[in-house]
């Protein structure tokens, strides 16, 4: 499923998903962050290195990836995660 909406609210500090069917979700940019499916970001995770959040993390853009997914860059120059809509939806769910 697919959002109908997807806007950046709080100075850029979360994305809200508007669904069909559950109305808007907000999820934070450090959530989406952390979350980040790149390939940099499983390493680290798998060598166990924590990731520094900069006070003040915001996405600075949002670009849709064909019909399945964003990619999101952040304030912290990282660019490499796409996001597919599902993966979205379980972030947004487990801010709610």
């Amino acid at each position: 499923m697919q959002p109908i909406q997807v806007e950046l609210r709080e100075n850029s500090t979360a994305l809200a998903l508007t669904w069909p069917d559950c109305g808007t979700r907000l999820v934070a940019a450090e959530t989406l962050r952390r979350a980040s499916r790149a390939a940099s970001e499983i390493r680290r995770l798998v060598d166990g290195i924590e990731l520094p959040i900069a006070p003040g993390l915001h996405v600075v853009a949002i670009e849709p990836v064909g019909n399945y997914a964003l990619r999101l860059s952040f304030s912290d120059g990282h660019d490499r995660g796409i996001y597919p809509w599902p993966y979205l939806r379980e972030l947004a769910g487990q801010q709610s």
